[in-house]
């Protein structure tokens, strides 16, 4: 039985990237780096703002990392995420979660204090009952966050699932041993996910409800 779901946050509960493009190129303008169109920088979330910002650094320019890191972390945490959306269908599906008593969390590889300022403004109705981001744990996909979650909801790794749009997200479900729902909405193409090793896939939070229902014994 279905207790509890772990969600990976951009591109999985919030469409960030409109937010993160716009704050990130402005620290790397200050430092008169080029911006990163939104195509390219899909392929460079998941991993952390750090791995980020050095992404989006062009070769040659590395030493700025860390000035353009210092200057994007508080920027994002302080900015007012009114870009940021919550995807089709989201609402409905997570009012249905909620409504039958599953226990939702989130688990980001986003600093805590952008993740708690994004969760605060766009997905506050629906009262996660953990929030996590970079700090207090390994980044993902290091188990030790999930892990901390279940122990801390009183679920077991069978009444749980780990729901995320990267491969980050599936590796994370795999080292802690639980199910995942890879979405495809996000960040990262079917074949893509299919390549790390994905085989359960949702095309809109529709089809998200109707997978839990027919595999994890949700009941709406």
């Amino acid at each position: 039985m279905l207790k509890a779901i772990i969600f990976d946050l951009d591109g999985t509960l919030l469409n960030t990237s409109p937010d993160i493009q716009y704050v990130l190129n402005r620290s790397l303008q200050k430092f008169s780096l080029p911006p990163v169109p939104m195509e390219k920088l899909y392929a460079m979330l998941g991993d952390g703002a750090y791995n980020l910002v050095y992404r989006a650094v062009p070769e040659g320019k590395k030493e700025l990392v860390e000035d353009v890191y210092n200057d994007y972390v508080p920027a994002y945490a302080a900015h007012d995420n009114s870009r940021t959306q919550l995807y089709d269908g989201e609402d409905e599906a997570l009012t249905a979660l909620k409504d039958a008593d599953v226990k939702l969390a989130v688990l980001s590889n986003k600093p805590q204090d952008a993740t708690l300022a994004v969760c605060g403004a766009k997905l506050k109705k629906y009262n996660f009952d953990i929030i996590i981001g970079q700090g207090q744990f390994p980044l993902k996909p290091d188990p030790a966050a999930a892990e901390y979650i279940m122990r801390t909801l009183g679920v077991k790794r069978e009444e749980c699932i780990f729901t995320g749009d990267g491969d980050t997200d599936f590796h994370t479900a795999q080292n802690a041993g639980i199910e995942c729902v890879s979405v495809l909405w996000g960040y990262r193409t079917k074949e893509q996910l299919q390549k790390c090793g994905a085989t359960l896939f949702a095309e809109n939070y529709t089809q998200y409800l109707q997978i839990l229902q027919k595999k994890f014994a949700f009941r709406a």
